[in-house]
């Protein structure tokens, strides 16, 4: 569909760019906190006297995320219910099909609302659990399987891709064409490093923001092809040049699908089962898979785009795009469906320093990494901080100046899904924020910074001022 990737580039901060891709590559585009659960002791009752010695009880843990009055976290009731407000207003234009959103602070929830349709032909109103494409939402997730790898010790940051993933060995990198139209290329200054394969200065592109010899070849190659396996993917692309010297700048890429393979590659397992085993199950993601389970079908929400009038119309945005089924290809750039509820406890293990309810995924100076600009010195352009007051850091992209990104908190991390999802977290105001859409195309309504500006004016005990 057309205007998609002016979507797509609401959502990355990428500057939107219209395009035309055959089908043999259509699928290529649907690819790309833990608790501190503190252990709350309640005010000792006054001690028991027994013959021979006082007894004393402890309150049992507090649960993480349950719903309290915003007044107990310092938020005001009519004041976030504006919030709802707005997204009930989106419905009743006609901008929007319908909505989730929900909202932590301080570890407890104070926002779980739903708003219009999950099916608005069939009249199947949204509801709390509906199950939603994420889309690049996936990579977050991605990002946190790799490090849980990365605290086993099974390689560093700095270490060269090409060390695990051979097929990506002595990539060479565009800088030209010829006078045929064949591809000029060069020695790569060095060889892609991790650290550059997660915050997406490694040389890689997508096919499909930018016109270049590069990205048709990715679109030639049938890149993220939902058939292949994730390792036939990697063994392709490592056909492909490069098409910046690594390090040398920031372009939104697959990266995060190759990260998916590295985590096969260094754990033994396929992709999607550490995921499960390691981050789904212990987490309570029970809604989290790459397909919706036939069972689960009448929950997951219809894909919406814009037509010519601004008008809603029924439709993935990519032929060939089929959540329905469970594909070969495990995409780590953008595979996933979820719930709010479900992205919200992920979100919050993260804002909890890696643990919720009792379970520790990572550690906290972990979740610092991958919050912390690691974007290249000297890095000039997109996520440079330079005009927006954001960088990047590992799967995450991190406001560096709030004055400058138009938000609240510096260090607040973020990232949104091709099809209108969203999320961000707060560790300086202790707040999670996750927004379910289904749409895409020109005309899709700014939902991300009107939420953000509605939450923000109902706390009333900042903790950041």
């Amino acid at each position: 569909m057309k205007n998609i990737a002016l979507a797509l580039s609401e959502q990355t901060g990428d500057p939107p760019v219209k395009y035309s891709l055959p089908n043999s590559a259509n699928w290529m585009r649907t690819t790309s906190l833990l608790v501190a659960a503190a252990l709350i002791a309640a005010c000792s009752p006054a001690p028991v006297q027994q013959e021979s010695a006082a007894v004393s009880t402890v309150a049992a843990p507090v649960q993480a995320l349950e719903r309290v009055a915003p007044e107990a976290v310092g938020m005001d009731s009519d004041r976030l219910d504006r919030v709802t407000q707005a997204m009930q207003a989106l419905v009743d234009e006609g901008k929007l099909s319908g909505a989730v959103t929900m909202a932590s602070r301080d570890n407890q929830i104070v926002h779980f609302e739903s708003v219009g349709y999950r099916d608005i032909e069939a009249q199947a109103p949204m509801t709390p659990d509906t199950m939603f494409r994420i889309y690049s939402m996936t990579k977050p997730v991605t990002g946190v399987a790799l490090m849980i790898l990365y605290e086993e010790g099974k390689f560093k940051l700095s270490d060269p891709v090409e060390k695990y993933l051979p097929e990506l060995k002595d990539l060479q990198v565009f800088t030209g064409t010829d006078d045929d139209g064949n591809m000029i290329t060069e020695a790569a200054g060095h060889p892609m490093t991790i650290r550059e394969l997660m915050n997406h200065t490694g040389g890689l592109s997508y096919g499909i923001f930018a016109q270049s010899p590069v990205d048709t070849a990715y679109v030639e190659a049938g890149l993220l092809d939902p058939n292949m396996t994730n390792a036939e993917f990697v063994a392709k692309l490592g056909q492909i040049p490069l098409k910046h010297q690594p390090g040398s700048r920031w372009e939104y890429s697959v990266s995060v699908d190759v990260q998916g393979y590295l985590v096969e590659v260094l754990s033994g397992q396929r992709f999607g089962e550490f995921l499960d085993e390691r981050i789904f199950q212990p987490l309570g993601m029970s809604d989290t898979d790459f397909h919706v389970p036939e069972e689960k079908l009448n929950r997951f929400a219809q894909m919406y785009v814009y037509g010519p009038e601004g008008e809603l119309i029924p439709s993935e945005m990519f032929d060939g795009a089929d959540f329905t089924v469970d594909m070969t290809f495990e995409s780590g750039g953008g595979g996933l469906v979820s719930t709010a509820n479900d992205y919200m406890r992920f979100s919050q293990m993260l804002l909890n320093g890696g643990e919720l309810d009792g379970e520790r995924i990572l550690a906290p100076l972990t979740i610092e990494l991958m919050r912390r600009d690691q974007t290249p010195a000297g890095l000039t352009g997109p996520m440079s901080g330079a005009g927006n007051g954001t960088v990047f850091g590992l799967d995450f992209a991190v406001i560096q100046d709030p004055v400058e990104a138009e938000s609240y908190s510096t260090g607040e991390y973020y990232w949104g899904g091709a099809a209108g999802t969203w999320f961000w977290i707060d560790p300086v105001e202790d707040v999670v924020f996750v927004g379910m859409i289904q749409q895409a195309g020109q005309g899709l309504p700014d939902v991300r910074s009107t939420s953000r500006r509605l939450f923000y004016q109902a706390i009333l005990d900042p903790k950041g001022v």
